[in-house]
């Protein structure tokens, strides 16, 4: 098994104006060089820019490419990776309307209305893009027989891990909420003769998420975390209706989680700690949950902030 990875420029949708990039790095076919199924798929959803700093960290942390190479070396070669990037900026600020209908013009989210689906219908879409892409780009070679070099099953869902790194947390919101009011199908069986790569629904994403990782996410508003009861509730009664379990992982610096000019971001991470703690609890173990706190000895500054996507521990 081979990798290919690049950087590609893709509409959301055919013939969107909406153009994403998307730093991919996938498992291949060293005979065919075509895609072949993963064990799972890695999506991280970038957060605001942060430029011209001249910290060396800080800049190689901010590329899209050394990003999915990170992810990668976390999770072993049996993984895709997608890192996503906004496609609208306000400045350095990242607006991912496509997905949270509700933002404002400085890409805060109003609230989390799973109405529409949008970001799992726009998450499905977007890969899907990117696929047809790679393809288009990969040497034309002849077809792998299903199975003969792929990680994962050819017959079942490859898992969905989320990632969202500071801002791109929002989107994470936004799936849990959707998540939250989805009606979890039974797994799919599917024929021998599909390569199974990508979720291919909005329905199989939801239903493939195994782990949501926050990535010291915060905002200058409220809304960073998931803080309504009702919401975590429902996606505790909706994962134990399935056979796949979950895991939420916070993961923080001071930069967030002890910024006195806002409060709110700690706070809003305890509450929704605390409530995954309750669910928890009752779910029979379907559901689990850990918060892991980095650079606690240092005072908040923004290379740990962004250093803390390297630094992570995803065990």
């Amino acid at each position: 098994m081979g990798r290919w990875s690049g950087v590609l420029k893709v509409p959301l949708f055919p013939g969107s104006r909406s153009h994403y990039s998307v730093a991919t790095s996938l498992c291949v076919s060293n005979s065919s060089q075509k895609p072949i199924a993963p064990s799972m798929n890695a999506i991280f959803f970038n957060g605001d820019r942060v430029r011209g700093t001249g910290n060396p960290v800080i800049e190689k942390l901010s590329d899209l490419e050394a990003i999915a190479e990170i992810i990668v070396s976390k999770l072993g070669e049996n993984c895709n990776v997608w890192v996503i990037e906004a496609s609208k900026f306000n400045g350095p600020f990242a607006v991912y309307r496509d997905f949270i209908p509700s933002v404002n013009k400085w890409g805060e989210p109003d609230s989390y209305d799973p109405t529409g689906d949008p970001a799992s219908t726009s998450t499905v879409s977007l890969l899907s893009s990117c696929l047809k892409e790679v393809r288009n780009t990969l040497p034309s070679r002849h077809e792998e027989p299903c199975g003969s070099e792929s990680p994962g099953s050819c017959f079942s869902q490859p898992k969905t891990l989320l990632f969202g790194f500071s801002k791109g947390g929002t989107v994470l919101n936004q799936l849990v909420t959707e998540l939250a009011f989805s009606e979890i199908k039974s797994n799919t069986v599917y024929s021998q003769h599909e390569t199974n790569i990508i979720p291919t629904s909005k329905e199989s994403l939801l239903n493939s998420i195994s782990e949501i990782h926050y990535v010291d996410v915060g905002l200058n508003s409220s809304g960073a975390y998931i803080t309504d009861q009702n919401v975590i509730e429902r996606v505790s009664k909706r994962i134990s209706e399935r056979t796949l379990g979950i895991r939420f992982v916070l993961h923080g610096t001071p930069r967030q989680w002890k910024d006195s000019m806002r409060v709110w971001v700690g706070k809003e991470k305890d509450t929704m700690v605390n409530l995954l703690d309750v669910e928890s609890r009752k779910s029979g173990g379907k559901l689990s949950y850990c918060e892991r706190f980095y650079f606690g000895d240092k005072l908040a500054n923004m290379q740990m902030h962004f250093e803390v996507i390297e630094k992570m521990d995803v065990s």
